[in-house]
């Protein structure tokens, strides 16, 4: 049955409008224009008790602003307390599935689940030859949770024969990375290391190995390899039975924010940190009586969220016009600091950082409210230099810390995964560092002189670009940066780099909406 309806894909013809009314025909050109969003396509089993499979990648999706399509590949009849039933669906409807979505829809992502047989690896990976996609994310689901088998063991020749070699990233649990190896005991983190190099040797891009399982005394430790570094991504164990759908959620993140056009470490990165808050956010959920709850992958809607939260998925673009603010250039030119962050607002600055060095803490902590008012009824992040406990107080987005502040493993841990934490560096070092510690972007700089910190030591242009260049992190340059030479940073040749970070040439000027304008106008070029 085809369904030739209008919908939304029905046109407006544009004679139909009047000739003489220019309003009329540009509202008909802007309600014909479309927007395509995020696309992934889920390749994996139906979950009945809606924890795990395709239902958490569908909710995950759905709460990072991902569309998400569904190949199912088998349907299982499970709970909270573990599978009772599988029935893996016919592979040629599979087939016609996976031909359905991906002659049609434009999928940017593939994810795949449970694949319940080499027959459906081999149909997925030739569907994939003929219909190429931006990337392609493994999560090797073999084993439930509860333990229950949901793949034919044959399974593991089409992992290592066919699919890993086309895959960006895979993410196995140690379980599975185990099974994956000949089944090769794995117990420790430095364990971790080395099956994450020996599954890159399969031939997939990237590998997470997922530490869950580790001894509960441990931290949660996942262990990224990117073909030439280990990196430890460590948080706080949460204490929750409802476990059920974390390595799906996790995959299916992963999947969304690449989708959305992000590097593999930083999609990682979010995905990690969503995973924690609705982790944290489901403790208090009760279904079913079995050991193992699903997760609240809508956490953000609750209302016990604070308002002003981003969750957990930090969008690099908002680097773009970094505006840092300075009490001392708004009393020279008499103005508040409400006033000023308005209009840097209105001229097109895209975050707000609240600098404050001399003011008394409760003082800074109502001007924080404040301007974090005005930065929420605008859609702006409204970092906190310096100050977690003020960042804490006011609810704001986030803190950037320098390197002589709180580190940054540590204002992680008082922040939680929620909060946008940024870091000032100068080397690579430094901004290795910043990544590992859970940080979500770095400031580089200074790149030039600049009245605002004296004796600051300048990297120059060269210095930025090797920074960046080594960052896993994006990166927001810093450092008498201003309408004459703008350009000439954005046109280092780094693709991390997301912005500029300004502070007289916006706040020490006669007009700052205007001056920002320009500013913002001049970046505008630079995308």
């Amino acid at each position: 049955m085809v369904y030739t309806g209008g919908g939304l894909s029905s046109k407006i013809p544009v004679e139909s409008t009047s000739s003489s009314s220019s309003r009329n025909l540009g509202l008909v050109v802007a309600m014909t224009q479309k927007h395509r969003p995020p696309h992934v396509l889920t390749v994996a089993g139906s979950d009945s008790g809606a924890g795990a499979g395709i239902q958490a990648d569908l909710k995950a999706c759905a709460a990072l602003g991902v569309y998400c399509s569904t190949v199912i590949t088998a349907v299982t009849a499970q709970n909270t307390v573990g599978v009772q039933g599988v029935n893996a669906v016919a592979e040629d409807f599979v087939e016609a599935q996976l031909r359905s979505v991906l002659s049609d829809m434009q999928v940017d992502v593939v994810k795949t689940g449970m694949l319940p047989s080499i027959g459906v690896v081999e149909i997925l990976c030739k569907s994939l030859k003929e219909f190429p996609v931006q990337a392609l994310v493994v999560d090797p689901v073999m084993v439930s949770t509860s333990g229950d088998v949901l793949a034919d063991s044959s399974i593991l020749v089409g992992f290592r024969g066919e699919l890993f070699p086309m895959a960006d990233i895979v993410t196995p649990n140690l379980k599975e990375a185990s099974a994956l190896l000949g089944g090769v005991e794995l117990k420790t983190v430095a364990d971790m290391h080395f099956a994450a190099k020996a599954i890159h040797d399969l031939g997939p891009r990237n590998v997470l190995i997922k530490g869950g399982d580790l001894p509960a005394s441990l931290d949660a430790v996942d262990v990224f390899f990117d073909g030439e570094n280990c990196y430890e991504l460590r948080a706080s164990r949460i204490n929750t039975r409802n476990t059920h759908g974390t390595g799906c959620t996790l995959a299916s993140c992963i999947a969304a924010e690449l989708a959305k056009g992000s590097l593999m470490l930083p999609a990682v990165q979010v995905a990690k940190r969503f995973v924690e808050s609705a982790l944290d956010y489901s403790k208090d959920i009760v279904i079913g009586s079995g050991p193992q709850g699903p997760l609240d992958h809508f956490l953000k809607l609750k209302s016990s969220v604070n308002s002003s939260s981003r969750g957990a998925a930090f969008n690099p673009s908002s680097l773009l016009l970094y505006a840092v603010t300075d009490s001392g250039m708004t009393k020279k030119w008499s103005r508040s600091m409400t006033d000023v962050v308005k209009a840097a607002i209105e001229g097109g600055a895209t975050i707000i950082q609240l600098r404050e060095k001399d003011v008394e803490t409760r003082e800074f902590m109502e001007l924080a409210k404040a301007c974090g008012e005005i930065c929420r009824s605008r859609g702006i992040p409204l970092v906190i230099n310096d100050r977690i406990d003020i960042a804490l107080a006011c609810g704001a987005d986030g803190v950037h810390v320098g390197q002589s502040d709180m580190p940054t493993r540590v204002a992680r841990a008082l922040l939680g995964p929620e909060k946008i934490i940024g870091v000032s560096c100068k080397t690579v070092e430094q901004a290795l560092q910043a990544w590992a510690d859970g940080a979500d972007y770095i400031g580089c700089g200074g790149v030039f002189p600049t009245s605002t910190k004296a004796n600051n030591l300048t990297i120059g242009l060269d210095g930025l670009k090797t920074v960046c260049l080594a960052s896993k992190l994006p990166v927001v340059a810093i450092g008498g940066i201003g309408i004459g030479n703008a350009l000439s940073v954005m046109d280092i040749g780094a693709p991390n780099l997301k912005g500029v970070a300004v502070v007289s040439a916006l706040f020490d000027r006669e007009c700052v909406s205007s001056e920002t304008r320009k500013l913002s106008d001049l970046l505008s070029t630079a995308k």
